[in-house]
């Protein structure tokens, strides 16, 4: 599942401006919903809150003036939404919509880059790997490789299910392997909530995992005090997964995925291989224009705990790209690879 954005995503924000926002209860009575008044209501919005300008090179004053010339009283409501997903998609940003009653803005060029360099191929999996007789508990598909000697999860979405009851009873189910693969490629997000159950199932001391910051001032570089956070504290219920992790990410890997994988790197117990992620750090916040249309823009930033921002995405400890050849023959060198890596440490 694509989360840039996910349906249910795109249906929060609308249920939030529509109950919650008080951006609409103080607009000004008399503004008009002219297509010019909406472009420069929409334009300031993201001037003033917009997280990213600096990672994303955007000259977000040029931006305006090469769009403001498009833009007349007279247009319809369909070239006006054209207009305005166009001027939103130069941010380059999956948590960047625009959305009415009629149609919701994405940015193309997030989708092209989620399928580049494909990392994952769906069939290879099915028939060589989970086979057509896996297990699936909540949002977790899964099997035994090499014998049960290797455990392989699949999480195709952060928005499956993946409580720590279910991802205990995973891991006891096989208890005999040397470590897990969890693969998160091609995962476009979901909820933030089943990042901390992974967490909370995995050794922590409370490491710090990053710090995070909200746009708080006009100015492009005006940015909260960062606030750190750290690793949970292990379940109480059942011990964490203490043999090796290997996690498996892509282009496609996106937005909590992203979290997740940003986390795991302060994290002894677990491996990231594959290729970087999409990236999508910030969280989206969002609101009415005077026609009312809502948008939604990401209004905060994630920093590593080095000061690394990695919006645009988070890199593997090791690259290893997808061969065609041996995935001709029936072999992900990617999975075979992260087995390698949970033998050497489990022989430690």
């Amino acid at each position: 599942m694509r989360h840039c954005p996910t349906l249910s995503s795109i249906l929060l924000v609308v249920l939030t401006a529509c109950t919650c926002s008080c951006e609409h209860l103080l607009m000004e009575d008399d503004m008009e919903a002219t297509p010019r008044t909406t472009f420069e209501y929409l334009w300031k919005k993201v001037d003033e809150q917009y997280a990213f300008f600096d990672v994303k090179q955007v000259d977000w004053k040029a931006v305006h003036d090469s769009t403001a010339p498009h833009i007349n009283d007279k247009m319809g409501k369909e070239a006006l939404f054209a207009r305005l997903s166009t001027m939103l998609n130069t941010l380059d940003d999956g948590h960047v919509n625009l959305i009415s009653s009629f149609d919701v803005s994405h940015c193309p060029s997030i989708y092209q880059r989620m399928q580049e360099g494909h990392n994952y191929n769906s069939d290879l999996i099915t028939e060589h790997y989970l086979g057509y007789d896996y297990h699936t508990t909540g949002g977790l598909r899964y099997t035994g490789l090499h014998h049960d000697s290797i455990l392989y999860v699949r999480y195709s979405s952060f928005s499956g299910s993946a409580s720590v009851s279910q991802i205990a009873y995973v891991t006891q189910r096989y208890a005999r392997a040397q470590g897990m693969i969890v693969d998160v490629r091609q995962n476009g997000g979901g909820e933030v909530q089943n990042v901390w159950n992974w967490l909370t199932m995995l050794p922590t001391h409370g490491e710090l995992l990053y710090t995070t910051q909200i746009k708080r001032g006009r100015d492009h570089d005006d940015f909260s005090t960062p606030q750190a956070v750290h690793a949970p504290p292990n379940n109480t219920t059942y011990k964490p997964y203490a043999k090796p992790v290997v996690v498996l990410i892509d282009r496609g890997s996106f937005s909590a995925t992203s979290f997740f994988a940003l986390s795991l790197r302060s994290l002894s117990s677990a491996v990231l291989i594959g290729d970087t992620t999409a990236g999508g750090l910030g969280l989206p916040n969002g609101g009415q224009l005077p026609n009312g249309w809502y948008y939604r823009f990401s209004i905060t930033r994630t920093l590593s705990p080095e000061g690394e921002n990695f919006e645009n995405g988070v890199p593997p400890d090791e690259v290893v790209h997808l061969d065609a050849t041996q995935a001709a023959l029936g072999i992900d060198n990617i999975i075979e690879r992260a087995c390698s890596i949970i033998y050497n440490k489990a022989s430690l």
